[in-house]
């Protein structure tokens, strides 16, 4: 079995898939994070993810709505057992209906936790609603506090928006504010140090991901990804780092505190690297994952997809039947995601397309 992939053996041929209580796969995993990609467009170009032109986006029919979603995670909340819920694109806030669905998954019984991952250029305008609406805490894309490089990494000139949107969430309570840095493969590393200084000054918390085979134009190279212990090593340079000792459970990142700096709570500040690929974590994941064309995927680089929009359009599909087709994509999730296999396929659809 490859490494980091520390999954129980399956729990046997013979087993019989649970019909109630937490979703849960053959090796044991419960699922209880569900990620929610509510559109496939995004009004930035980022190298690694798509080409300049952008790419051929769903057809408005075919996305979701607003109650087809909404009532999606009702059915998780509810019937699986679904704890925290992402709302994703392409980029979210481009979503105009996105306040009145967080508020209505917000008025769930039980309340699952209400989270966003955006590029931040509307947050500004739009952090107060959200979090009046009961959107919990934010993560914002951010891959360089350099405005040239920015501009260049996503095609558009915006990094002030980004940086207006970043402050924005931290005074609308969207906290703790968490920034998603992929480090370009020229220059990251010094990168990565300037962004930490950045959010130690601010308060954010760093979180830098390992870039994975998911790019649209499928220009990814193993030989040229900036790996976590190049990232370790770049920080250490500048800060003094140790592991933290509270216990990561199925959270995707390894994290340091940052001696001598504090966060917006008073608590040590912490930086995060997601090591993806060279220390993968399938072993203890967590999540399923709705497309906003209504497709369920049990791994972000799932070759294959289970219809969930044909139950959630028809007028006849129950709950329990939604519930059921849920549980079966489930139960045949893989032990891992296979990025470091021979015979490694990446996933037809891209990042922006899948939802993070």
């Amino acid at each position: 079995m490859p490494a980091g992939l520390s999954v129980r053996p399956p729990v046997g041929t013979d087993a019989v898939m649970p019909t109630s209580g937490p979703m849960v796969d053959t090796f044991g995993r419960a699922v209880r994070d569900l990620r929610v990609s509510v559109t496939d467009r995004c009004n930035l170009r980022c190298t690694y993810c798509m080409p300049a032109e952008g790419l051929d986006w769903l057809d408005r029919d075919d996305v979701l709505t607003a109650a087809e979603i909404v009532r999606a995670v009702s059915v998780g909340v509810r019937e699986l057992g679904v704890r925290a819920v992402r709302f994703t694109g392409g980029e979210p806030l481009l979503r105009k209906d996105l306040p009145e669905i967080i508020e209505a998954v917000a008025a769930l019984d039980p309340r699952p936790e209400i989270a966003l991952t955006t590029n931040g250029l509307g947050l500004a305008r739009q952090a107060k609603r959200l979090a009046a609406a009961g959107l919990d805490r934010v993560n914002v894309s951010l891959d360089t506090v350099d405005a040239a490089k920015f501009a260049a990494i996503t095609r558009r000139d915006r990094l002030p928006d980004v940086l207006a949107g970043l402050e924005a969430a931290a005074d609308a309570g969207l906290t703790p504010v968490k920034v998603n840095a992929v480090l370009d493969t020229a220059g990251g590393l010094d990168d990565a140090a300037a962004l930490l200084k950045m959010c130690l000054d601010k308060g954010y918390q760093l979180r830098i991901i390992e870039q994975m085979p998911l790019d649209a134009e499928h220009h990814w190279s193993r030989t040229s990804m900036i790996t976590a212990d190049q990232i370790l090593a770049r920080l250490q340079q500048d800060f003094d780092l140790r592991p933290d000792d509270v216990a990561r459970g199925s959270a995707p990142a390894e994290r340091w505190i940052v001696e001598g700096h504090t966060g917006l709570d008073g608590r040590p500040a912490r930086v995060g690297v997601i090591a993806s690929v060279t220390r993968p974590f399938c072993g203890d994941c967590d999540r399923t994952r709705l497309t906003a064309d209504g497709q369920l995927r049990n791994c972000l680089f799932s070759t294959s997809e289970t219809d969930l929009r044909s139950l959630l359009k028809s007028t006849d599909a129950t709950d329990q039947e939604i519930a059921l087709r849920w549980r079966q994509s489930t139960w045949g999730k893989l032990p891992g995601h296979g990025v470091n296999e021979p015979g490694f396929l990446q996933p037809a659809r891209s990042m922006s397309a899948i939802g993070g």
